[in-house]
């Protein structure tokens, strides 16, 4: 288990190279944290560390946004937050979206779908502190 604490935003550039680099081999991150905790910000942040500067946000209603880098590479950002149960994320095509083995995933609220994780994917746990926030993260 790896972790580590941020006070500001200057330093989210490098905890978004600390958790590429982690997840560099499965290419999936699963972040879960309070609702405020700042999944969404770090998420935007590894984007940035992609040439994405056009990050439409959290996709709370529309479950996924998609990006793609000056490569063509995709990149899926998942909010389940909002979801009711686990069949919604197979009706916007779940299972497609993880064939894609070339493909960037992060998912925010994955207790949401713990069912249909894949078997490995960096789980991220960001926490509130005195200190600024903190996170925890661990292969599976």
């Amino acid at each position: 288990m790896n972790s580590g604490k941020f006070h500001s935003l200057n330093e989210l550039d490098d905890v978004a190279k600390d958790l590429l680099e982690q997840a560099k081999s499965v290419k999936i991150i699963a972040f879960t944290g309070e609702l405020g905790a700042g999944k969404t910000t770090i998420i935007r942040e590894i984007l940035k560390q992609f040439g994405i500067d056009d990050f439409s946000g959290s996709p709370t209603f529309s479950l996924v946004n998609e990006y793609f880098t000056l490569n063509n590479q995709a990149i899926y950002h998942f909010d389940f937050y909002r979801i009711k149960d686990q069949h919604e994320a197979m009706d916007i095509g779940w299972d497609e979206y993880l064939e894609n083995e070339n493909a960037w995933i992060f998912i925010e609220w994955p207790e949401r779908i713990e069912d249909l994780l894949p078997e490995h994917f960096l789980l991220v746990n960001i926490k509130h502190s005195e200190k600024g926030r903190e996170y925890n993260s661990k292969m599976f």
